[in-house]
C-alpha cells in the first residue's frame, strides 16, 4: 500500500495518482502494451526521453507562477526523485530529467501537497495556460490577466472534453497589446482590452485563433475583437468541443487546430460553434479577480547593509535586469537563466529571499527565465549582492544574449542536432565578440534541435533548427538558419524565412556574418528585421552560402557541439510533440527547401546552382513516394528506375515521359538561363503533381 493513498486530500487528485500506479504494474506485469500507456502516462506529464529506462517529467505551472513553498517542494522533488536539475520550458513549466517510471506516483504525490500537479502537461490535452511574466505589474496593462488564466487552467484540467483530443491544444494571455505571451502562436490567444459600454468601463479580450509553430507555422487569425471576460470559457469549451469532433485522428502532423480551421475555413467552423451553443455548459462564466491583487510591499522589513563595490556594474544590472512596476515603490527583477537550467541548492535559496524580503511570487518565462516580483527600491543592491552569489546577476535579461534552447539531442527523441550545444557557443561569441548587444531588445535567437520548434526558432529573428547534411558516407549535424521572424503586437507576428542550412559547427561564424553585415550596412533602419526585409533573403542566402560548402572540410565538422566523437543522426518517436516522425513527409518538407533553394539561385542567375537544386528535388520527391510504399532508394539512379517501373509504367502516375527522360536532362542541356529556368519549372511541376497524388490518397485513406 503506497503511502500517498491516505496523504492526499483530492478524492480527484488520489484517484488519479493511484489509477497512474495501478496502470504502470499493468504495463509492467505486460496486460497493457506501450501504445496503450503511452497516453495516460503522457496525459500524467510523464515523457520518455532520449535514453532508455529513464523518464522527463514535465511539472506544469499555470502561467509560470511559483511561491516558495511550491519551489521549495519541486527541489526536494529533484533531489529525490532525479537529479537536482531545474529545466525551465519555453511554456513556463519545470521539467526534470531521469526519473525511473516506478516513481512517478509517488513523486506526483509530493507535489499535490504543494498544490503542482503533472496532469496534462503532455498529450493530447489543454496544455500549460501560459501568459505574459509582467501580468499583474505592467504599467502598460489594462488589467492583470493572471485571474483568468488561472480561471481557464482550473476550469479545462480533467475537463472531459479535452481529455481526448486529436492533438495538443495551446492558450496563451497576454497582458497588452505588446503580445508578450505570443497570442498569434497559439490555438488560442487572448490578449487584455477595455472599453465603454454604456458608459462602464468592460473587461474583455482580443481573441486570436489557429495558429502554431511546428514544420508549417501558422499565423493565428482575429475571431474576436473585444470579447467580454465571462463569454472566455464558453467560447474556449465550444472550440475545443468542435475540434474534438472534427479534428484529425489519423494524419498525426494534420491534427492541430491550425489544420482543421484551414480546411474547412474560420467561418464555417464559428458556424459549428454557433451550433453547439446549447451544449456547452454555461453560456456566462463569470471570473473573480480575488486572490491576485498586489499590495504595495511588504511593511516593516529590515533592510540589510549592503556594500555595493562595483557600482558600474551594479547600475549596469539595474539598467538590463530591473524594472518598475505600476505599483508604486515597486520593482521587478528579471534573472537570465542560461538554457533555463538551475539546480535545486540555489533554487531553494531564491525561495528563501522571495518569501522574506519580496512578493512571496515569481514567474517563469517564455524566454526560460525568471521574474522576481514586488522588491522595494531600497532592497535592490541586497538582492544583487544576494542573486550574485547564486550567479544570477548576469546581465542581459531578455535581451539578445538570452538565447532560446530546446534541450535536443541531450534527452529529446526528436533532436537531431545539439540546440543546447549550438547556443552556448552563439552567447559567447555575442559575449566576447559583440558586447554591446548584452543590452539589445531587438533581436532575439532562438534554437530547436529539430523542425518541431520547441525552442520557437521560427519567430526569432534569428533562428536555427536541427538538420543533418551528408557528405559521402559520412553524416554532418547541420542547422538551418532562419531570419525574421518576431511579434509585431496585438495578434501580428512574422513567421521566420527558411534561407540555408549549414554545418552546427558553422553556426557561430553565420552569427558574426550576421551581424557584422548588419553593423556595417544598416542606414535609416532601426531594427534587424527592418534591414533584413530592406535587403531580402537573397542577399542573406548569398552571405551565407560559403558556409554550406563541404567540398573541403576538417574533421571536426563531423562533431557536434559538446561532443567528441563523430556524429551518428538518431530519431526516436517523439511523445511530447504527439508524432512519430514521418520520413515521408520529412522527405515532402525537404523537397519544398531545394525548391526554394533553386529559385533563389535563379534570382542570383546561378544557373549551375538552380539546376542541381531542382534536380535534387526531383530526386527527393520520387524518393519520398518510393519509401511510402516499402521501396529500397539505395541510389539515386536505382530511384529513378523503380519510379518509372513502379509508377510511370504502371500508369499510377502520369509524368508525360518517364522520370529518366525528364530528369537526365541535365546531362544533355547546357546550364544556361533557357534551361535553368524550363527544368525548375520541370521540378516544380514534378513535385506539386505528386504531392496531390499521395495528398488525395491519404484522404481518401481517411
Amino acid at each position: 500500500m503506497l503511502s500517498f493513498r491516505t496523504e492526499i486530500e483530492n478524492p480527484l487528485v488520489q484517484k488519479d495518482i493511484i489509477e497512474l500506479d495501478r496502470k504502470i504494474q499493468l504495463h509492467q506485469n505486460g496486460k497493457i502494451d506501450e501504445d496503450g500507456f503511452r497516453s495516460l502516462r503522457l496525459a500524467r506529464g510523464i515523457y520518455g526521453q532520449r535514453q532508455e529506462g529513464v523518464q522527463m517529467i514535465r511539472i506544469k505551472l499555470p502561467f509560470g507562477r511559483l511561491n516558495s513553498e511550491q519551489l521549495h517542494r519541486i527541489a526536494d522533488v529533484s533531489d529525490e526523485y532525479s537529479t537536482g536539475r531545474l529545466h525551465i520550458t519555453t511554456r513556463q513549466d519545470i521539467q526534470i530529467h531521469y526519473v525511473s517510471l516506478d516513481r512517478t506516483p509517488e513523486l506526483w504525490a509530493e507535489l499535490e501537497k504543494s498544490d503542482i500537479t503533472l496532469r496534462e502537461a503532455c498529450g493530447n490535452a489543454v496544455r500549460n495556460i501560459t501568459a505574459s511574466e509582467t501580468a499583474g505589474i505592467d504599467p502598460e496593462e489594462p488589467f492583470d490577466v493572471s485571474p483568468y488564466a488561472d480561471a481557464v487552467f482550473k476550469f479545462f484540467l480533467r475537463n472531459p472534453i479535452c481529455q481526448e483530443l486529436g492533438r495538443k491544444f495551446k492558450i496563451s494571455f497576454s497582458s497588452s497589446e505588446q503580445d508578450s505571451a505570443l497570442s498569434f502562436i497559439h490555438d488560442l490567444g487572448f490578449i487584455a482590452k477595455k472599453k465603454l459600454v454604456n458608459g462602464k468601463e468592460v473587461r474583455g479580450f482580443k481573441v486570436m485563433i489557429a495558429g502554431g509553430l511546428g514544420a508549417q507555422p501558422r499565423a493565428a487569425e482575429t475571431v474576436f475583437d473585444f470579447l467580454e471576460t465571462d463569454k472566455i470559457i464558453p467560447f474556449i469549451e465550444s472550440t475545443l468541443r468542435i475540434f474534438d469532433r472534427y479534428g484529425e485522428r489519423n494524419r498525426r502532423a494534420k491534427a492541430r487546430l491550425k489544420h482543421l480551421i484551414s480546411n474547412i475555413g474560420l467561418i464555417k467552423f464559428l458556424n459549428l460553434i454557433v451550433e453547439e451553443q446549447a451544449a456547452i455548459s454555461n453560456s456566462s462564466v463569470p471570473i473573480s479577480i480575488h486572490g491576485f491583487e498586489i499590495t504595495s510591499g511588504k511593511v516593516g522589513i529590515d533592510i540589510p547593509a549592503v556594500s555595493i563595490e562595483d557600482q558600474s556594474a551594479f547600475n549596469s544590472w539595474k539598467q538590463s535586469n530591473v524594472f518598475a512596476q505600476k505599483q508604486t515603490g515597486l520593482f521587478a527583477i528579471g534573472i537570465k537563466v542560461r538554457l533555463g537550467d538551475f539546480y535545486t541548492d540555489k533554487a531553494r535559496i531564491l525561495a528563501d529571499l522571495i518569501k522574506e524580503y519580496a512578493q512571496d511570487e515569481l514567474r517563469l518565462t517564455i524566454r526560460q527565465g525568471i521574474l522576481i516580483r514586488g522588491v522595494q527600491e531600497a532592497l535592490l543592491p541586497f538582492f544583487y549582492e544576494k542573486l550574485s552569489e547564486l550567479g544570477f546577476a548576469d546581465i542581459g535579461y531578455d535581451s539578445t544574449l538570452d538565447i532560446t534552447s530546446c534541450p535536443g539531442t541531450d534527452t529529446c527523441n526528436l533532436g537531431i542536432a545539439s540546440s543546447t550545444g549550438l547556443a552556448r557557443e552563439l552567447e559567447n561569441t555575442l559575449r566576447n565578440e559583440f558586447p554591446k548587444y548584452v543590452h539589445n531588445k531587438d533581436i532575439s535567437i532562438k534554437i530547436s534541435g529539430c523542425m518541431n520548434a520547441c525552442g520557437q526558432h521560427s519567430i526569432a529573428q534569428i533562428g536555427f533548427y536541427g538538420m543533418s547534411m551528408k557528405k559521402g558516407a559520412l553524416v554532418i549535424p547541420a542547422f538551418q538558419v532562419l531570419l525574421g521572424g518576431g511579434t509585431l503586437g496585438d495578434g501580428n507576428g512574422r513567421f521566420a524565412d527558411k534561407v540555408i542550412k549549414i554545418p552546427s559547427k558553422k553556426g557561430p561564424d553565420a552569427l558574426r556574418i550576421l551581424i557584422n553585415d548588419y553593423e556595417d550596412n544598416r542606414n535609416n533602419e532601426n531594427t534587424f528585421n527592418e534591414y533584413y526585409l530592406k535587403k531580402g533573403k537573397s542577399h542573406f542566402y548569398n552571405l551565407l552560402k560559403p558556409l554550406a560548402d563541404i567540398s573541403e572540410v576538417d574533421k571536426d565538422i563531423f562533431i557536434d557541439w559538446g561532443h567528441s566523437e563523430s556524429y551518428i543522426k538518431a530519431i526516436g518517436v517523439g511523445e511530447c510533440a504527439g508524432v512519430v516522425i514521418d520520413l515521408v513527409s520529412t522527405l515532402f518538407f525537404e523537397t519544398e527547401e531545394k525548391l526554394e533553394n533553386a529559385k533563389l539561385d535563379l534570382e542570383a542567375e546561378k544557373w549551375s546552382d538552380s539546376i542541381y537544386h531542382s534536380y535534387s528535388s526531383i530526386i527527393n520527391t520520387a524518393k519520398a513516394v518510393l519509401i511510402g510504399e516499402n521501396i529500397k532508394t539505395n541510389t539515386q539512379a536505382g530511384i529513378v528506375k523503380d519510379f518509372d517501373q513502379y509508377f510511370v509504367e504502371s500508369g499510377l502516375i502520369k509524368i508525360g515521359s518517364t522520370l529518366s527522360e525528364l530528369i537526365y536532362q541535365i546531362k544533355s542541356n547546357k546550364a544556361d538561363e533557357a534551361f535553368s529556368k524550363q527544368y525548375f519549372t520541370d521540378a516544380q511541376n514534378f513535385y506539386k503533381l505528386v504531392d496531390n497524388l499521395r495528398t488525395n490518397a491519404l484522404n481518401n485513406e481517411s
